[in-house]
């Protein structure tokens, strides 16, 4: 009998997170494997802030548009819109994208396999077996296995490996999401800006989370997402491309997928696992921004799988969860007050694309989406915005 390949890491999902986590691990000259599932597109805007291009040295041919401007539109059919000064937002497509963070990951070393995880069986001496599914001719599958040190759950909200492995996991609350990718107007054509991302804060488009028109280049990105059961996504998303003018616009695919509202209170098992991405529940909230903090999970689950491996102590996993919630959870405690606030009624929403008119507000905002912090350096505005924000929560500035 052939002896089972041993990697010290195994990495299930190939999207930002497993990719990045791979190419870290391969550069730090571990062994590792990354497994990913065939044919698999996520749905998602798109959208790369400057500083995932700085921090994860991403190079701008994988950008298919550069957005300089926001527009929010409010239940009243109010239109706010918010430039970018001295900057853009990158926008990718995701096949594109995971592709390459891939081929970067096989590029370092990481050793990448095509299956669909099943399960993972501990064994005697520590380590874990990871079976996963290969389909072969005729479209049955085979089952093959391999050993590992420590594995990386990145393979999305609906975690396998999660909900296997880590307590909690399989209570993830999530939004469902599900957009249309259809072929761009021409630039100017209907009110379509190739340059500008609509995004449409309105009760009947969404009741607790909003619809986005992003585009891509040659395509667009029209979708919705809602965590409220019985709602029609697709209804949504009909109404969303009329009043947008892509009506008639072709459509090229459609997909959905959940996206997690929340990080989960607990990203290891213990013994050798550790979440990222999706996985590990690391969306922000209001915005439903997922691809930066998505590659931060992948590093930060990384170092912590190195950490594990040199010295087979588990408080290591716990440091992925530690890194990015010190990093990143006071900007996630602060958006999802917003999106429980702001989002609850039309009354409100309108009330909150007013505020986004503001020039203080709006500068903020950039500044801290751009550069993924929260602005310091303006005491000043701070305050202002404080007590305009307060105006607004007590009802005391007009929405109109």
């Amino acid at each position: 009998m052939n002896e089972t390949e041993r990697f010290e890491v195994v990495v299930v999902g190939g999207g930002p997170a497993g990719a990045t986590a791979a190419t870290d691990l391969a550069r730090a000259g571990r062994s590792v494997l990354l497994l990913d599932r065939a044919g698999r597109i996520k749905p998602c805007g798109g959208a790369i802030p400057p500083q995932a291009m700085r921090e994860f040295d991403l190079p701008q041919h994988l950008l298919c548009a550069h957005i300089n401007s926001a527009r929010m539109i409010a239940p009243s059919e109010r239109q706010v819109d918010m430039p970018i000064e001295n900057g853009f937002v990158g926008m990718v497509k995701r096949d594109v994208f995971d592709e390459w963070l891939r081929a970067r990951a096989a590029e370092h070393g990481a050793v990448r396999r095509t299956g669909t995880f099943t399960e993972l069986v501990r064994t005697a001496d520590g380590d874990v077996t990871v079976r996963y599914e290969v389909e072969v001719a005729g479209g049955k599958a085979e089952i093959h296995e391999v050993r590992a040190r420590c594995v990386i759950g990145a393979d999305g909200a609906r975690s396998r490996v999660a909900r296997q492995c880590v307590p909690g996991a399989d209570k993830m609350p999530c939004v469902s999401a599900y957009h249309e990718i259809v072929r761009s107007p021409k630039d100017g054509e209907n009110g379509f800006q190739a340059n500008r991302c609509d995004v449409y804060y309105q009760g009947k488009i969404s009741p607790d989370f909003y619809g986005w028109v992003f585009p891509h280049g040659d395509t667009t990105s029209v979708g919705v997402g809602t965590a409220q059961s019985g709602f029609s996504l697709r209804e949504a998303t009909r109404e969303l491309r009329q009043a947008a003018g892509l009506a008639d616009a072709e459509t090229l695919r459609r997909e959905g997928a959940p996206i997690p509202l929340r990080p989960l209170g607990r990203w290891d098992d213990g013994r050798n696992v550790v979440l990222a991405g999706d996985a590990a529940g690391v969306v922000a909230p209001a915005s439903g921004e997922g691809i930066y903090y998505a590659l931060a999970g992948g590093r930060f689950a990384a170092e912590a799988a190195k950490a594990f491996c040199a010295t087979g102590d588990v408080r290591s996993l716990k440091s992925a969860r530690k890194g990015f919630m010190k990093a990143h959870g006071r900007v996630f405690w602060v958006l999802g007050i917003m999106q429980r606030f702001w989002y609850s009624s039309d009354k409100r929403r309108e009330r909150f694309v007013k505020m986004c008119a503001d020039p203080d507000v709006q500068q903020l905002t950039w500044e801290a989406y751009m550069n993924k912090r929260l602005v310091k350096s303006r005491p000043a505005a701070h305050i202002r915005v404080f007590f305009k924000d307060m105006g607004h929560l007590l009802g005391l500035v007009s929405a109109k």
